[in-house]
Parts: structure tokens; sequence; C-alpha cells
């Protein structure tokens, strides 16, 4: 049996691309075309004639991380997801310095449209508990 070694992480959202875009600043990674198109602007077209961006993706440049992929449904989001993200930005670090790290990060991601739910703090380990733009739950970890 073979070894799977690449995950997609896929989100069902209300918007794709404005999703993915927001993504992108969060983890520093781009929108990527599906193989064969210029854009996935172009990619929906073809397939939707009213222009429905109902797909949508990005990637990590370096190739290091997951792609993540955008797909549009009909219902909203009614519950705690399931799996959520950890964004890792203060790896090794501990107490004060930690949560400075995260606190700042959390500052930036506010900026971009995030919601910040709340922080976990016991005086040495911490994470921060946020929403997307679209209310998915995820971590500064």
């Amino acid at each position: 049996m073979a070894v799977i070694r690449q995950v997609q992480i896929t989100f069902d959202c209300a918007e794709p691309e404005r999703l993915a875009r927001f993504w992108c600043e969060v983890l520093g990674y781009a929108v990527v075309p599906p193989k064969g198109f210029a854009s996935w602007e172009e990619f929906n077209r073809g397939r939707f004639p009213e222009g429905d961006g109902a797909w949508c993706a990005c990637a990590d440049p370096t190739g290091a991380g997951p792609r993540l992929f955008f797909q549009r449904v009909p219902e909203g989001k009614s519950v705690k997801n399931r799996v959520h993200l950890d964004v890792r930005v203060g790896t090794g670090m501990t107490g004060e310095e930690r949560l400075a790290a995260l606190e700042a990060e959390c500052t930036r991601l506010v900026a971009l449209g995030a919601v910040r739910q709340r922080l976990l703090y016991d005086g040495t380990d911490s994470c921060i508990v946020m929403q997307d733009i679209e209310g998915n739950e995820f971590c500064l970890d």
C-alpha cells in the first residue's frame, strides 16, 4: 500500500476567492489557478456561464505546506468546526515572549477581518482562538 504524503485542506464557504485571499495573507500563500486555466475566474466562468466563483485554491509557494481548497456551498456555517487550523506563530517560545508573538499576529489578522474569540493562557503556554472572515475557527499557536 502506498504512503500518502500530501494533504489538501478543503473549506466549505460562501465566497471562495475572498476566503482564499484571506488565508493567503495569513499564511503567505498564493492563489494558484487550476491546471489548464489562467485563473480561477476563467475556470469558474467555463463551468458556470453566469461567472459563479464556486471554487478557488491557494498553496504555499515553498511547497512545504498543504494546499487549501475553497468550495462554495449553499448552507452557512452553523456549529463549531470539527477540524481547525493551528497557525504556528509561537513555536519554541514560552511565557510572555510567546504571548507577545501571538498578540502581535492576532492584531495583524484582526486588521484583515479575523475575529478574536478568546485567549487561553496558563502563564507558560498560550494560544488565541480566532475565527476567519467566514466564521471558521482557527488557533494562533
